[in-house]
C-alpha cells in the first residue's frame, strides 16, 4: 500500500514539475546607428492558446517604427522590432509585463559602450539603462540566474537529492558533488564556446535517465556496486550530461557580447551555491531524522528512492515520445 501511495503521489506531481518549461525571458535592446534601435525579445511559454502578445516596455524617447515582427513557435514567441529613439536613453528605463513568468534578463548594447545587463522580476519589472554601467552587473545577474536554475529545474535538483541519498556521508557527498561541479563546467564552457554540442531532446532523456538510475541504485540497498563504490565517478559521468542541459538554458537565456567568461563563470557558481544549499539542506533533515527517529531513515529513504524514480521515469517516458 505504501508503495502505491508514492506512486500516486510522484506521478500526480511529475507533470507540474517539469524542469524548465518556463525559462526567463530574454530582452535585447541594440543600438545600431544614432538614434536607431534594435528590440528582440524571447518569451518561453506553456500554452500558446488565448495567449495575449507581450511587448517589452521602451524608454519614453523611444518608439516602435512600423509593425513588429512576431513568430509563434512550439512553445516560444520570439519577436523583433525597428526602434528609434529621440533622445538619449540614459537614465530611461526598459522593462516587461509580467503574467506567467517570475523573472527576465535584459541586455542593453548602446553603441561602442559595455552591454548592460539587468534582471528584471515582478517586484522589479524595470531597469534604468545607466550612463556608465559597473561590471559587476554581469556577475550578480548571471550568479542569480545559476541559484535558481538548480533551485528551479527540477530535474537538475532531483539529481543532486538523489546523489546526497545514496552517498549519505558528508565528505563523500561533496567528493561527489565536486566531481558532478567539474564536468558540467566542462560541458557547460566547451558548449559555450562552440567546441561541443549535443540536441537538447536526447539530452533531456539522458538526464530523465540518468535520476532513475541513482532512484535504483538508492532501492537496492547498500549492494555493492560501482555507484557505491566510486560515487564521484558516476557523478562526474553524469555531470557531463547535465551539462548540455545547463547550456541549453543558458543558450535560452543569452550571453552578453563581451562578458562571456563572466557570465559564464558566475552561472556556475550560482549552480555550485544552489548544489551546496540542497545538499546541506538534505544532510541536515537526514541528521535530524537520524537522531529523531534512527529506525525510520532507511524506510525514508527507500520511499523518497521510489518517488524521485517514478518522477524521473515519468520524464523520460514522456520525453520520449512527447
Amino acid at each position: 500500500m505504501l508503495r502505491w501511495l508514492i506512486t500516486l503521489a510522484a506521478l500526480a506531481l511529475a507533470a507540474p514539475l517539469s524542469a524548465d518549461e518556463l525559462r526567463p525571458v530574454s530582452i535585447m535592446f541594440e543600438q545600431t546607428d544614432g538614434d536607431a534601435w534594435e528590440l528582440g525579445w524571447r518569451e518561453p511559454v506553456l500554452a500558446q492558446s488565448g495567449r495575449a502578445q507581450t511587448l517589452p516596455q521602451l524608454p519614453e524617447v523611444c518608439r516602435i517604427i512600423g509593425d513588429p515582427h512576431i513568430e509563434n513557435a512550439r512553445l516560444v514567441i520570439t519577436g523583433r522590432a525597428q526602434v528609434r529613439c529621440d533622445g538619449a536613453v540614459e537614465g530611461q528605463a526598459v522593462g516587461w509585463s509580467f503574467t506567467t513568468h517570475s523573472e527576465a534578463i535584459l541586455r542593453v548594447a548602446p553603441l561602442g559602450q559595455p552591454v548592460q545587463v539587468h534582471r528584471l522580476t515582478p517586484v522589479q519589472p524595470s531597469a534604468v539603462i545607466e550612463a556608465q554601467p559597473s561590471s559587476l552587473q554581469v556577475w550578480r545577474s548571471y550568479f542569480v540566474i545559476g541559484v535558481e536554475h538548480i533551485l528551479a529545474g527540477w530535474d537538475h535538483l532531483l539529481f543532486v537529492i538523489a546523489l546526497v541519498l545514496l552517498v549519505g556521508g558528508a565528505w563523500p557527498v561533496v567528493k561527489a558533488a565536486t566531481a558532478f561541479t567539474i564536468a558540467h563546467s566542462i560541458t557547460l564552457a566547451a558548449v559555450t564556446l562552440g567546441f561541443a554540442g549535443l540536441p537538447q531532446r536526447p539530452v533531456e532523456m539522458l538526464i530523465a535517465l540518468s535520476i532513475v538510475f541513482l532512484a535504483v541504485e538508492i532501492a537496492r540497498g547498500s549492494r555493492d556496486t560501482l555507484t557505491r563504490r566510486l560515487p564521484w565517478l558516476v557523478a562526474f559521468a553524469f555531470g557531463l550530461v547535465h551539462g548540455f542541459g545547463f547550456a541549453g538554458a543558458l543558450r535560452e537565456i543569452g550571453l552578453p557580447e563581451g562578458e562571456v567568461p563572466a557570465a559564464l563563470i558566475s552561472f556556475n557558481l550560482g549552480v555550485e551555491a544552489g548544489q551546496l544549499l540542497v545538499i546541506a539542506i538534505v544532510l541536515a533533515l537526514l541528521a535530524l531524522l537520524r537522531r529523531l527517529r534512527p529506525a525510520a531513515e532507511p524506510v525514508t529513504v527507500k520511499a523518497a528512492s521510489y518517488a524521485i524514480g517514478i518522477i524521473g521515469a515519468y520524464w523520460l517516458v514522456d520525453r520520449v515520445i512527447g
